[in-house]
């Protein structure tokens, strides 16, 4: 099928591995237009690696990745045309010594050719355009990245994603480090932006989501099952990809799934 609606993405038989260890095998899925696809599965599943083979980060053993009718199979460069992207934040791993507002601009400057430094009037109001757009305060713009919550920090970083107005965002587990209040907030923020984007999210919560969300992709490095949430939240797949960690209490299912 071609991507004639777009955003489109879709990924045709990949088998992916780091070494000789093979981490997904045979993966095919596809997305035609806006709206939130999940990826959930436990931790080791494959999910990060998944991600980075949507940017092509990875180039997969087998199979490829195309992206609004352009085959981007482990060419970042030309993935990058199409998708905005939010790591995982970890306190422990991202360390950005510039402040919020630069770390923004520095996605517009490093995507042009020089001079680099200088920001044109529209790239200014663009940045603070997706500030505000995030719902960051203006006092929090020029404060060093690494003095804010963690809120404020996922908030940056998905700003930053958003600034040069891709058609797809991919968010690599963006409540980690995240209280509870402000990952409610940020599940709306989240669902704002599927309206007119193409979402990618991974999550160890898919309630904060879920009604917003048009597709599922259960995974557990082999074993995956692609669809909606109501024909793939079912305790029979579910258990599939958990194992043990399903709980059926009555009509609902639980999933003691965590993530720090």
């Amino acid at each position: 099928m071609s991507c004639s609606v777009k955003p489109c993405i879709r990924l045709e038989n990949v088998t992916v591995g780091y070494g000789g260890e093979k981490i997904l095998d045979n993966l095919s899925i596809e997305h035609l237009g806006t709206g939130i696809i999940q990826i959930l599965g436990p931790n080791g599943a494959g999910k990060t690696t998944l991600l980075k083979t949507i940017l092509g980060l990875l180039k997969p053993w087998e199979g490829r990745v195309i992206i609004n009718g352009e085959d981007v199979t482990g060419k970042p460069d030309r993935a990058g045309k199409y998708i905005g992207y939010t790591p995982q934040l970890s306190l422990h791993r991202i360390y950005y010594p510039i402040t919020l507002r630069e770390l923004v601009e520095c996605c517009l400057v490093m995507k042009r050719k020089w001079p680099r430094l200088v920001l044109r009037r529209e790239e200014k109001e663009r940045v603070i355009r997706v500030l505000e757009q995030v719902g960051l305060p203006r006092e929090a713009w020029d404060k060093d990245f690494n003095n804010l919550s963690g809120g404020q920090k996922q908030r940056g970083l998905i700003a930053r994603a958003l600034v040069r107005d891709p058609p797809i965002l991919v968010l690599d587990e963006p409540f980690s480090n995240v209280d509870p209040t402000g990952k409610i907030e940020l599940a709306e923020l989240i669902a704002g932006f599927s309206r007119e984007k193409l979402v990618i999210v991974t999550s160890h919560d898919p309630m904060l989501l879920l009604k917003h969300t048009s597709h599922i992709l259960l995974i557990n490095r082999n074993v995956y099952v692609y669809g909606k949430p109501e024909e793939v939240l079912i305790p029979e797949i579910a258990e599939k990809i958990y194992g043990h960690a399903v709980i059926r209490v009555r009509e609902h299912l639980h999933i003691l799934d965590s993530h720090a």
